[in-house]
């Protein structure tokens, strides 16, 4: 049993590197969205949001302090946290890029104490910002700038504390926390879900604030495409760029070889942003899925735990009973109470591929794997970066609206994003992405 400690919305942290009163980071109200499962992957579609404001994190504040010598002893600890050199620093701060969680997400977290790093578990409430990777992974929480990993735990077997100022929060749930393990490829750009108007999506390049954002409709509906016989990492990579979250039914997670033999809904079927589907594979699930649960959880919504039964659409990441909106790549968001489904996000100008620190902490990939042709990719590609593609423009969907904010998610009617019909490109792959539960 793992002891987790709660870390709540614009609750100042006991022992942060970085002062939090000059206003490094502003989290916002956003209450978290139920997770059809523990173990959501790093570019599952609409596992993150965002606001209109790019202030959510000041990167060049936290890069100034960090390479300030006076500083020296905290960027030496903090770097020694994501296993990288403080002459990193800068470059490595670069490639980050704001979000907002959706999710009451599990990490490991950092304070600062006797001029080192201590690493503890926590559970940091929706709403909060933070800065992630090019696979999406939370490495900077803004408001204190202490460092964070992945949560190297047993997903289903943690005991959460609620102290030091940091109450249980209204909605929170046991059942919807997750964790998030790396993107199997390098993400170019990021799909975001407004938190504020969650019928407005956010795609957000890879390494910016929010200067080079544009904007698409989530209210748009994708049509499942034929899966069948293509592998498990293959569909999971078509279901992303369209938008849409895959899961398996069953414990674990297939391995990304493994070949699909049906889907559910089946080929054809109109889903709003981030809805899921549900895999069918040809064999059973191997082993656990990495970072999460060792028995794998169920796997549903996107972002939600890998494997799992899941066997109806999730609800939509936007709000409440609606769909999940989507993230940069593969996996879709765990299902958010309300919002409303999208439409592809504008490509954003190519950036070159930002690389992980050494050590990130991305857990290893499945190891068996049923016969497959092709091999499963559980690491960053080496070749040019993929580029994270919002579903292409799909027909017409109803309007829902969810409420986005800690307490009943803000529900203001969303004011529909200017959506672009120019496709998104992607750069070859080296491999199929781990498969992350539906949203």
């Amino acid at each position: 049993m793992s002891v987790v400690k709660a870390v709540a919305a614009g609750v100042p942290s006991l022992a942060p590197f970085f002062d939090e009163s000059i206003g490094l980071g502003q989290d916002a109200r956003v209450r978290s969205r139920p997770a059809h499962g523990s173990l959501q992957q790093g570019d599952t579609p609409g596992l993150y949001g965002g606001t209109k404001k790019p202030t959510i994190c000041d990167v060049e504040r936290l890069e100034q302090f960090l390479t300030d010598p006076a500083n020296g002893k905290k960027a030496q600890a903090w770097a020694g946290a994501l296993d990288i050199t403080t002459e990193r620093i800068p470059d490595y701060l670069d490639r980050l890029t704001p979000v907002l969680l959706r999710h009451d997400t599990l990490v490991k977290n950092h304070d600062y104490k006797k001029e080192k790093a201590v690493p503890f578990n926590s559970l940091l409430q929706a709403g909060i910002a933070i800065l992630v990777d090019a696979q999406g992974l939370p490495a900077v929480k803004c408001s204190c700038g202490n460092p964070v990993r992945p949560f190297e735990g047993d997903t289903g077997r943690i005991s959460v504390e609620f102290e030091d100022g940091n109450k249980k929060w209204q909605g929170y749930e046991r059942s919807s926390v997750v964790a998030v393990r790396p993107a199997p490829r390098t993400l170019e750009r990021i799909a975001l879900v407004d938190v504020v108007e969650p019928d407005r999506g956010i795609d957000r390049p890879v390494g910016t604030t929010g200067e080079d954002d544009s904007t698409f409709d989530t209210r748009k509906r994708r049509a499942v495409p034929h899966l069948a016989g293509t592998t498990f990492g293959q569909a999971s990579r078509q279901l992303a760029d369209r938008g849409l979250a895959a899961a398996y039914d069953g414990k674990g997670l297939p391995p990304d070889g493994a070949r699909v033999t049906a889907s559910d809904p089946p080929p054809g079927t109109e889903l709003r942003f981030g809805e899921y589907v549900t895999l069918s594979v040809a064999g059973g699930a191997s082993g656990d899925t990495p970072g999460g649960s060792p028995g794998g959880s169920t796997g549903r919504s996107p972002g939600g735990s890998p494997g799992g039964s899941a066997t109806s659409p999730a609800p939509s990441p936007s709000g409440p009973g609606t769909t999940p909106p989507p993230s940069s790549s593969s996996g879709g968001p765990g299902p958010s109470p309300s919002e409303p489904p999208s439409s592809n996000p504008p490509p954003s100008s190519e950036r070159p591929p930002s690389s992980p620190p050494a050590g990130s902490g991305s857990e290893p990939p499945p190891s068996s794997s049923p016969p497959s042709p092709d091999p499963p990719t559980s690491s960053p590609p080496t070749g040019d970066p993929v580029t994270s593609a919002a579903p292409p423009p799909p027909t017409s969907a109803p309007v829902t609206s969810e409420p986005a904010s800690t307490g009943p998610a803000s529900s203001e009617p969303a004011m529909s994003a200017p959506e672009s019909d120019a496709p998104a490109t992607h750069g070859p792959a080296t491999g199929e992405p781990t498969a992350s539960a539906a949203t």
